[in-house]
């Protein structure tokens, strides 16, 4: 279920997946359900549900083409906004264990630097989020199912259950279908299992391998370059897709290894077709997360490289962007809230201030 049109929908669409009732408690109309996105997903989360803001651009952009970037967004829409501070949470699950608020942040829909800039940001400050695809239609696009899609690995079988479980677990990349990023490994550790992690002792470096594939279509594409240049409307970009990540006008693509959201490493892909491997050496100082993506037509879910067992703190500025989309979220999002829920917002929001403040003083200067 998408929460549009609830309560708690003000401060960002909610993606509730796994829901055994799909009735807020206490009436049977919109009214009645909560204005503060973390108390829905208190009761999602208490079902097994897994979740993820919807449209996640929306309100968090800047149009700043740089990634990752520095610009503090507005937080004054339907998006990834209130995701910002339900990021910091864990709930009780089914049986009172606490989990993550949060399991995954959509992607495809919108504008993709806002939505891999707010990602990149919160993996930076120690956070596991996966990545979802996400095809709103007809809302956001009218255009048709699976404009952007998340590919889950599943054995023997597929199974819907599993599959959701697999979005929460990491075991997907996202896609436009003309591009594919096949069962990276770090260091032999699997993308989505073993909790994606890879343990070593100290700095150095790691081995990065993967399958790739990419195949160029028919269908023009507004670029994200020439909308930069003036060449277009940002209502008329389809944000995500193979047309956008090709090289000029080569038929070429490249695939990029990024870790702690800068590209450490790339090489350029024929757009053919064919399937290949790539073997790439990775240099870390610290613990880290790496992913690899075809910007912007696929992007995997990431491998989170321990170094010494310490907690992932890759960069000091990634922490105080976060921890300044708190005050600003909050400065929009306060006026949304119902009176009653009020003190639970506060006491959700001084939370993640309190979280962010830990983070910013663990991680180290960049």
């Amino acid at each position: 279920m998408e929460v549009s049109g609830f309560g708690s929908h003000v401060s960002g669409h909610l993606v509730l997946l796994r829901l055994r009732d799909q009735i807020y408690p206490g009436g049977d109309s919109k009214n009645h359900w909560p204005t503060l996105g973390l108390n829905t997903l208190k009761w999602a989360k208490k079902q097994g549900a897994v979740c993820g803001p919807a449209h996640s651009g929306l309100g968090i952009n800047t149009f700043n083409n740089e990634l990752p970037n520095y610009e503090i967004p507005p937080y004054n829409s339907i998006g990834a906004n209130e995701y910002i501070v339900d990021v910091t949470h864990t709930v009780p699950g089914p049986q009172g264990v606490l989990v993550p608020a949060i399991d995954f942040i959509s992607t495809g829909d919108t504008w993709p630097v806002a939505e891999l800039n707010m990602w990149y940001h919160t993996l930076n400050c120690g956070f596991r989020t996966r990545i979802s695809g996400e095809t709103d239609f007809p809302c956001i696009t009218g255009s048709r199912v699976g404009v952007w899609r998340s590919y889950v690995r599943q054995i023997n079988t597929l199974d819907y259950n599993q599959w959701c479980l697999g979005i929460q677990e990491g075991k997907n990349y996202v896609s436009d279908g003309m591009s594919h990023l096949f069962d990276l490994k770090v260091g032999g550790a699997l993308m989505g299992e073993g909790a994606s992690e890879l343990k070593i002792d100290g700095p150095g470096e790691v081995n990065v391998t993967l399958q790739a594939s990419a195949l160029v279509g028919t269908e023009k594409q507004l670029t994200i370059e020439s909308l930069f240049i003036g060449d277009g409307s940002p209502d008329d970009l389809i944000p995500w897709g193979i047309e956008n990540a090709k090289r000029g006008n080569s038929q070429e693509v490249y695939l990029e290894i990024v870790r702690n959201g800068y590209v450490i490493d790339s090489v350029l892909l024929p757009t053919d077709g064919q399937v290949r491997s790539f073997d790439f050496k990775i240099p870390l100082e610290q613990s880290s997360w790496i992913a690899a993506r075809i910007f912007p037509s696929s992007h995997t879910n990431p491998v989170f490289v321990i170094v010494d067992n310490k907690p992932i703190r890759a960069s000091k500025k990634s922490a105080e962007w976060c921890r300044q989309g708190v005050d600003q979220c909050w400065k929009e999002k306060s006026k949304s809230y119902d009176q009653r829920e009020m003190e639970d917002a506060r006491i959700a929001y001084d939370h993640a201030r309190k979280v962010y403040d830990g983070i910013i003083a663990d991680s180290r200067v960049d």
